[in-house]
């Protein structure tokens, strides 16, 4: 019994001697190392690489020139529960907006406390300067009192800078050159460059007039 005991526990650690070299042989065959990146890559997607680039969204400019003054109003509601922007409004959780665009940036308005990021700034309140509020308060100055979170469409920043525009402050709207007017400004200069004569051919011409018939 105990020989058989003994031989039965032979063959099983031979088996086991066994699959242990097999395996040791066909991870150095197939090198199955998981953590051990390919040297060359896969395809390459043609255009991935811009995914993350530019949205192609308008310019503020652009947007302004179409722009609705009366989506505007319509979007100012949403902040009236904080600002007023009638004519000597008083200020509330923020100040009075009434002829704000052009003006120096957390000035004036009745002495409203603003904070002090947004107080040292500098600069106007410009369109440019708008939609970048507008946009995001917090990168424009990162600690302002504002909790609004910034509208991502450009046509509604575009919308509500024109409405706080028309209220007392009246700020001409920057010149829109579009794409087609430069192409054909370009277009035109060479096209008048031609027609006019040279300094050469103008100096031929009375020559030619002033050489005797025959």
């Amino acid at each position: 019994m105990e020989d058989r005991f003994n031989t039965t526990a032979g063959w099983v650690l031979f088996a086991g001697i066994i699959g242990l070299g097999l395996s040791a042989v066909s991870s150095r065959i197939y090198h199955a190392d998981k953590a051990e990146a390919p040297e060359e890559g896969g395809f390459a997607i043609e255009g991935a690489a811009e995914a993350g680039g530019e949205s192609g969204e308008m310019g503020i400019a652009e947007a302004m020139a179409s722009a609705d003054v009366s989506k505007g109003e319509k979007l100012f509601a949403k902040c009236t529960a904080c600002h007023t922007i009638a004519q000597g409004g008083a200020n509330g959780i923020g100040p009075n907006l009434w002829a704000v665009v052009g003006e120096g940036i957390a000035q004036g308005r009745g002495g409203y406390a603003f904070s002090s990021v947004l107080a040292g700034h500098g600069g106007k309140w410009d369109f440019e300067n708008l939609d970048a509020w507008l946009k995001s308060p917090r990168a424009f100055a990162n600690g302002t009192k504002m909790s609004f979170a910034g509208l991502s469409s450009v046509e509604d920043r575009a919308a509500l800078i024109v409405y706080l525009n028309s209220q007392g402050s009246n700020v001409p709207l920057p010149e829109v050159v579009t794409q087609a007017a430069a192409a054909a400004e370009d277009g035109a200069a060479p096209a008048a460059d031609a027609a006019a004569p040279t300094d050469d051919t103008a100096a031929e011409a009375p020559a030619a007039e002033a050489k005797p018939a025959g």
